[in-house]
């Protein structure tokens, strides 16, 4: 499966520091397979943690700003109206899960429980905990950028670190490690569908 991954993008340009930072903005994919996707395609290691490190990092601002803006506009569409509002339900759901774990905390107080916890999110090397689900998690529970983003872009670097050391140790399975991630990528891509559907929109 990871060959297979690897030829389909070779075939789409020989350019493949691009398709290491573009792969690396893709939501599921991000800097945990665009890392080996890139040392599979004979980019150097850690040139390719940094491509896809800052490919990730940086989609994170477009998210930021324009994920309310655009789940509003397509809300406005009948077809798809309850479906979008069923995704955001699944994001509100898991933003009021963070915030539990500040109930009943001062003020400033909650908003240092919100950043760690977003930190933490972010850092574990799964295909779900990224900076996509991150920085929708943040835009739910109303945080400022400036309070976001920096804890976002760290718990990345932890999570690339993780996934370059990962690569470095096991080299000669790359194939292997893009596999398992994909696999590992579709898995989560089914539990998040599942809970989109069972999710209830809020009133």
């Amino acid at each position: 499966m990871g060959e297979i991954l690897l030829d389909f993008l070779s075939n789409l340009t020989d350019n493949s520091n691009l398709i290491t930072l573009i792969v690396s903005m893709f939501p599921l994919i991000e800097l945990k397979g665009a890392i080996p996707i890139g040392t599979g395609l004979n980019v150097p290691l850690l040139q390719s943690a940094a491509l896809a490190y800052c490919g990730s990092s940086l989609i994170v601002i477009p998210i930021f700003f324009l994920l309310i803006p655009i789940f509003n506009l397509l809300k406005k569409i009948n077809f798809v109206k309850y479906a979008v509002e069923k995704i955001e339900a699944v994001f509100e759901n898991k933003a009021q899960d963070l915030a539990k774990k500040s109930d009943g905390a001062p003020k400033e107080k909650v908003r240092k429980i919100l950043i760690l916890a977003l930190f933490i999110f972010v850092a574990v090397p799964f295909p779900v905990t990224g900076v996509w689900t991150g920085t929708a998690i943040a835009v739910f529970l109303n945080m400022k950028f400036r309070d976001s983003f920096l804890p976002i872009v760290l718990g990345n670097l932890v999570a690339g670190s993780i996934i370059t050391l990962i690569t470095f140790l096991f080299k000669d399975y790359v194939d292997i490690i893009i596999g398992v991630l994909l696999i590992i990528a579709i898995i989560m891509l089914g539990i998040f569908i599942i809970k989109v559907v069972k999710s209830k929109p809020q009133k």
